[in-house]
């Protein structure tokens, strides 16, 4: 019975520290850019989008879909920093002693 009971704490202790490690990865934030900083974009670790920063050199009315590939451009060049960089998933999840 008390290897059950032992297994049964560390269980508990492993989805604690995965729980631990997914609010680190929600409070991580990233930035992605368009060419020549005209568009910044700041998502985070779960790739939801936080902010949205525009140089007021790219607002133009007679150009809006310019400016919307301009936050495709941002937004997906976060993404691509976010998926290049697992090493920041893995350190947020140090510690957790993971079986594998």
């Amino acid at each position: 019975m008390t290897s059950f009971f032992k297994m049964k704490k560390q269980a508990k202790e492993l989805q604690e520290k995965l729980m631990q490690a997914q609010e680190e990865l929600k409070s991580k934030e990233i930035e992605g850019v368009s060419p020549n900083d005209l568009v910044k974009v700041t998502i985070s670790g779960e790739k939801e989008l936080k902010k949205i920063k525009i140089s007021k050199e790219c607002v133009n009315p007679e150009d809006v879909e310019g400016l919307e590939d301009l936050i495709v451009i941002a937004y997906s060049n976060a993404i691509k920093k976010l998926e290049e960089n697992p090493n920041d998933i893995l350190s947020a999840m140090k510690g957790l002693n993971l079986p594998f």
